[in-house]
């Protein structure tokens, strides 16, 4: 009978080692504040080395990524702001990030989440201006040494966005662990055109979101947002258990 030494090695992980996981999900957040300590390119490489593990369907690993720093990611940063300031209306998504008929639940939570964000922002709803301006911090990647740009294949259907899905959480999961933060973006994806001429993005190449990585900034205030998750028995059924 075949065996598998390292599935078998993993059955017999003590417990704590369970905990150290779950304490890496809990402890997993949206940083929108980082501090100015750098990191350096082999600990980025050591992290996509292990993310590049996540599961995908057949094997199509259907995930680009493109890691910016320094001048790079300044002159992306420059680009995206002259065109979040100057022309947002002239550009849109590829997707629609939400549906336009978005209701329910879904609606509230959405809700919530502004008056939790901005209000630790200090910005009222109805500053369209002021949450123009925050939602533009977005492009300087909120201050993080680090920027990712994910794209995946044009082509692609919706299986392989999953997959892509994966692969970025192994890497925030991944951050953590080594006591970094992330934000993952989806106000990146907006700006595609500007992307795909900064960076050269071949054309069969769509922006999926960008994500900033570092060090979170212990002293800003949205760093203390706190959003609520929905219970287990809210989302899940159980079938067959006694």
């Amino acid at each position: 009978m075949q065996t598998h030494p390292k599935g078998d090695a993993m059955r017999d992980l003590p417990a704590e080692r369970s905990g150290h996981v779950d304490a890496l999900i809990r402890a997993r957040r949206a940083v929108r504040a980082f501090d100015s300590r750098l990191v350096d390119r082999q600990t980025v490489v050591e992290i996509l080395e292990l993310a590049r593990h996540a599961p995908s369907n057949s094997n199509l690993q259907p995930w680009y990524v493109y890691v910016l720093s320094g001048e790079n990611k300044l002159a992306l940063s420059r680009a995206l702001m002259r065109a979040h300031t100057t022309e947002s209306n002239a550009h849109g998504f590829v997707y629609d990030p939400f549906p336009h008929n978005l209701g329910g639940k879904f609606q509230t939570r959405r809700q919530d989440f502004g008056v939790r964000y901005y209000g630790l922002l200090g910005i009222e709803l109805a500053d369209q201006q002021g949450r123009h301006a925050q939602t533009g911090r977005n492009f300087d990647f909120f201050g993080a040494p680090i920027g990712l740009i994910f794209a995946i294949d044009s082509s692609l259907e919706r299986t392989s966005w999953l997959d892509c899905g994966l692969f970025i959480q192994n890497i925030m999961l991944l951050a953590k662990a080594r006591g970094l933060d992330t934000c993952p973006q989806m106000a990146f994806a907006k700006y595609h055109r500007v992307i795909r001429e900064e960076l050269d993005l071949p054309e069969n190449e769509i922006v999926v979101c960008g994500m900033s990585l570092g060090y979170a900034d212990s002293r800003a205030p949205v760093n203390t947002l706190t959003i609520p998750r929905a219970e287990v028995c809210d989302f899940a059924t159980f079938l067959g258990f006694p």
